[in-house]
């Protein structure tokens, strides 16, 4: 079983729930996603991977060169919405409207179709129960935006850990949840973000060998501000800071460390292989 890793392709400021710039000011500020993406795509082609890039519309309507770069390098390309606003702040048509415009623009920019998508922040919670058929009607195949544990935004707890199918009124629709393994009874996160960030290589390795032997994949996911230490910071209270930016300097170490360890594929790739085994 591998494990799935994936980047969320977004800037420095797109860091939610913390009084971040509005989209209006976005393009005023300096971007740094260009270099530390690149710089990703280097560190896998170095180690002969390749992985999903959820690509916030935003970014890639101004850099539409690297979600060209990306797919060149067989990379698979999917869509993080356009306007990176957490899910249950938005209406259904609302939220319809984001990932439909986010699709479209980039299958435009690659001319062939993409199927996957992740909310920003998994926000998908109880409160969003339209959201996997709106996702459907908007034209994707798979998602992964559940996070099946507690969380500050977002969290919808199913007790469903490895991949599964959705049935919705207007098709189905795989989730690909947010991978956590249960640690004294509590499901626990160490793959990606601030938990990769956070929590020491040698556990991560543990619990990421846990998973597989398991029989599911291990969803990892990261940012390109995360291997970017010198990044420009947002003002924030110290708990939050924390979260945002603790480990910087040690993400792309780790990165390294789990494309080596681990046989490392992406979803488009992982619904070609093992597909038709999943409920």
């Amino acid at each position: 079983m591998p494990v799935i890793f994936s980047v969320d392709v977004e800037d420095w400021f797109h860091i939610l729930d913390v009084g971040a710039p509005a989209i209006e000011a976005w393009e005023r500020l300096p971007s740094r996603v260009e270099a530390n993406f690149r710089r990703l795509l280097d560190l896998f082609a170095t180690a002969g991977v390749k992985i999903t890039c959820f690509f916030l519309g935003w970014v890639a309507e101004r850099f539409p060169q690297l979600v060209r770069e990306a797919a060149a390098q067989g990379h698979e390309v999917a869509s993080h919405g356009f306007g990176h606003r957490l899910v249950y702040e938005q209406s259904p048509g609302e939220f319809f409207e984001d990932v439909r415009r986010a699709r479209l623009l980039l299958e435009d920019i690659l001319g062939q179709p993409v199927q996957g998508y992740r909310g920003p922040g998994f926000s998908v919670t109880q409160e969003t129960p339209w959201f996997f058929e709106e996702l459907v009607k908007a034209g994707y195949a798979y998602d992964s935006s559940v996070f099946p544990a507690a969380r500050g935004h977002g969290g919808l707890q199913s007790g469903r850990y490895g991949p599964y199918r959705v049935q919705t009124p207007s098709g189905p629709l795989l989730e690909f949840p947010v991978t956590v393994t249960e640690v004294g009874g509590k499901p626990r996160c160490f793959f990606g973000g601030g938990y990769l960030r956070l929590f020491p290589y040698p556990l991560v390795r543990l619990m990421t060998r846990r998973v597989l032997q398991e029989g599911r994949p291990a969803v990892f996911y990261a940012h390109p501000r995360e291997i970017d230490p010198d990044h420009p910071r947002l003002p924030m209270n110290l708990g939050r800071r924390f979260k945002s930016y603790v480990g910087l300097r040690s993400m792309e170490g780790k990165i390294r460390r789990v494309l080596q360890d681990f046989p490392v594929t992406s979803f488009a790739r992982f619904l070609e292989d093992f597909g038709d085994s999943l409920e």
